[in-house]
């Protein structure tokens, strides 16, 4: 049989403080540099124009030979990897929170593209995919008559 206790929010309130702090202190090892991801996810806008759809991902300090831009039926695979700069031996790091290794972002495209016409470029850290809708996608205006 279960008994019923009053509840107490403030208690509630501050459990929950005490093991968030015991998360975030778990995660930084009480100021050590946290692990290196090896992984990590760009962030992307996605946005549609009468004639496109328009994909913008944040992956700055790339070299656009190390990104790979691909369509595989409706997603768009935008993958690379970040290098790490070359370290300097004398050099002792408090932080590193600046994003290196591998990343991979899928992006499905909600409508029909002309496969052969996607444009990608890379401008200030920000990629920039221009997916041409189909004709047959494109909206068309019909005239109404007045009879």
């Amino acid at each position: 049989m279960f008994e019923l206790a009053p509840w107490r929010p403030i208690s509630e309130l501050s459990n929950l403080r005490k093991e968030m702090d015991r998360l975030w202190s778990e995660f930084f090892r009480e100021g050590e540099i946290a692990p290196k991801s090896e992984s990590w996810v760009p962030a992307v806008d996605v946005s549609e124009t009468k004639d496109a759809i328009l994909v913008k991902a944040e992956i700055p300090g790339m070299d656009p030979k190390d990104i790979d831009v691909s369509l595989s039926g409706d997603t768009l695979i935008i993958k690379g990897e970040k290098k790490e700069e070359k370290e300097e031996k004398d050099e002792n790091f408090y932080r590193i929170e600046m994003r290196r290794g591998s990343f991979q972002r899928a992006v499905r495209i909600p409508v029909p593209v002309d496969k052969d016409k996607i444009e990608a470029k890379y401008e200030k850290g920000i990629l920039k995919v221009k997916l041409p809708k189909t004709e047959e996608t494109k909206p068309k205006q019909i005239e109404v008559k007045v009879s």
